[in-house]
């Protein structure tokens, strides 16, 4: 017969695994009566589980969200995976979770076994690439976050830009590469997909209203954002729309801002540019982000992507 411990432990395990359990299964699974069941849950609850207890012959049990985190017990593959990426999260330089994700590695360990302890402390993890200069605010990724789950609009400013009114897009997917948060997104002002960085949105609340989602061109969150940042877009490597321009700018130059495209120097402090987008004028405005004038461009599309940018920045400035 286990010991009223053990045999909590094995209870709480269980919950854990799924959302609801009858009283007659958890008994069959324990093997215990139905009467030990229903004790040890009160047990449970006196720790400071919150299970709850549904009507019927057998009765049901789920273990729910409470208001505070009671403890939990992991298996050992959990276990190792959670010190993985604890320690990820502690190792990444500038990163507002480093912090609290050390504190949180030395609580796992103390409380590990022997056996466990020597296999982790074995697994030394370093996260190396670019540092976090912003961290970001835990609150705020937790909103738009929690805005990308629910399907609903987001509003904000961006890059420190107060004065126009807040910018609206559809949230899709929160990623991180380099040490930074993103959120893709559908810009609905516009009418494009883009990828912002989650350290430079101020909020705007209440958020706007639901959407439905739209479909990710390429249809893969993973390669449409390496394609945004190496020019690539999906497993092809192809951009639906592929353009050259010849810039008044020495590549050495133009190369110090850009991880993107192919850059070709054509002496005389010029240098040719290849670049790809989701559309002509996004990529035309790529190339116009430079800030260098521009002497060529290729194919045709592309140049009449910029004559339709011109006419509609010439509009705002009348």
């Amino acid at each position: 017969m286990p010991t009223t411990s053990s045999r909590l432990l094995a209870l709480l395990s269980l919950l854990q695994t799924r959302r609801d359990w009858s009283g007659a299964v958890l008994a069959e699974r324990l093997e215990i009566s139905l009467r030990t069941v229903r004790r040890d849950v009160d047990r449970l609850r006196e720790l400071g589980y919150p299970i709850a207890a549904a009507k019927g012959p057998d009765g049901g049990y789920r273990l729910e969200a409470g208001t505070e985190l009671p403890p939990l017990l992991f298996d050992d593959e959990q276990a190792v995976a959670l010190t993985v990426a604890l320690q990820i999260a502690a190792t990444t330089a500038g990163s507002a979770l480093a912090e609290p994700a050390e504190r949180a590695l030395h609580t796992l360990r103390q409380v590990m076994p022997a056996r466990l302890r020597h296999r982790v402390d074995a697994l030394q993890v370093t996260a190396v690439g670019h540092p976090v200069t912003t961290p970001v605010d835990g609150d705020l990724l937790l909103a738009v976050s929690a805005a990308a789950k629910a399907r609903e609009v987001l509003r904000f400013h961006y890059g420190g830009d107060t004065d126009g009114p807040p910018r609206r897009a559809e949230p899709h997917h929160v990623v991180t590469r380099d040490g930074r948060w993103y959120v893709v997104a559908w810009d609905l002002d516009r009418r494009d997909w883009r990828t912002f960085r989650v350290d430079r949105m101020a909020l705007r609340t209440p958020n706007g209203p639901r959407f439905s989602p739209r479909e990710l061109p390429g249809g893969d969150v993973s390669a449409y954002v390496i394609g945004v940042f190496r020019g690539a877009t999906d497993a092809s490597g192809e951009w639906p729309c592929r353009g050259t321009a010849v810039l008044a700018e020495s590549a050495a130059t133009i190369a110090t801002y850009t991880r993107e495209g192919v850059i070709e120097d054509l002496g005389d402090g010029r240098c040719r540019l290849t670049l790809g987008s989701w559309s002509w004028p996004s990529l035309a405005a790529a190339f116009a982000r430079y800030d260098a004038d521009i002497e060529a461009v290729e194919p045709a599309e592309l140049g009449a992507a910029f004559a339709r940018l011109a006419a509609r920045f010439y509009k705002l400035s009348g």
